[in-house]
């Protein structure tokens, strides 16, 4: 052997895959690998109230936006692995179908991990996480105060995922409300580095901020 033939290291051939079979995999792993595949996700803190006019407050970061026109967002809810299989929100949205969903910023996140305990029913969220809550304008859940983004929704569709123990809620926006130092009156956008949004990635306790902001543009044809 030469000096020379140890100057660089040998390339790899190709890249190995591993490949995984979800039926074949315990649970819960599945879930933390597609979470920690489909990321960063936007988190959706969705305030619901029951009939009886009991407020309830919860987080859900499989969540996302489906249609412009009319505005239209989803995020889903999956059920309890034990009695009651329900989740608050969940009932609450059977009883009166709107909700309010918020945007969540760092000075936000303490709060909002709080809100993501399992209380009893009836147990008010905004008041543990010693949030101020405020009424809304077109629909009956509150809002949360501080909140820099918060959207008013009517639910359209409420659709069981097959084979799943998650359901999809859907809700058309009826009203946005938009903090003013983070309007972008020019464009009609939100500055969203400003916003300062926290996103969940994989597991159950990584989260990330928005990073390096770039643009690009869709060549015409």
């Amino acid at each position: 052997m030469t000096d020379s033939e140890y100057s660089q290291p040998p390339a790899r051939l190709q890249n190995f895959m591993l490949s995984f079979v979800p039926q074949e995999m315990k649970d819960p792993a599945p879930y933390h690998l597609l979470t920690s595949i489909v990321a960063p996700r936007p988190i959706a803190w969705v305030s619901t109230i029951s009939a009886s006019g009991i407020p309830n407050l919860a987080p859900y970061s499989f969540f996302n936006a489906v249609a412009g026109f009319p505005p239209t967002i989803m995020f889903s809810v999956a059920y309890h692995r034990r009695e009651p299989k329900e989740k608050d929100t969940l009932r609450n949205i059977h009883e009166v179908d709107e909700f309010v969903c918020h945007v969540v910023d760092e000075t936000l996140s303490q709060a909002m991990v709080q809100t993501g305990t399992e209380f009893p029913y009836g147990v008010n969220e905004f008041e543990k996480a010693n949030l101020k809550a405020i009424p809304a304008t077109d629909v009956k859940p509150l809002r949360i105060e501080s909140s820099p983004v918060a959207m008013e929704c009517k639910v359209t569709q409420i659709v069981p995922v097959e084979g799943s123990n998650n359901v999809m809620v859907l809700g058309r926006v009826l009203r946005f409300h938009v903090r003013e130092d983070l309007y972008r009156q020019d464009l009609g956008l939100v500055d969203t580095v400003g916003m300062q949004p926290i996103t969940r990635l994989g597991g159950p306790v990584e989260y990330t901020k928005i990073g390096e902001l770039f643009e690009m543009t869709t060549p015409k044809v």
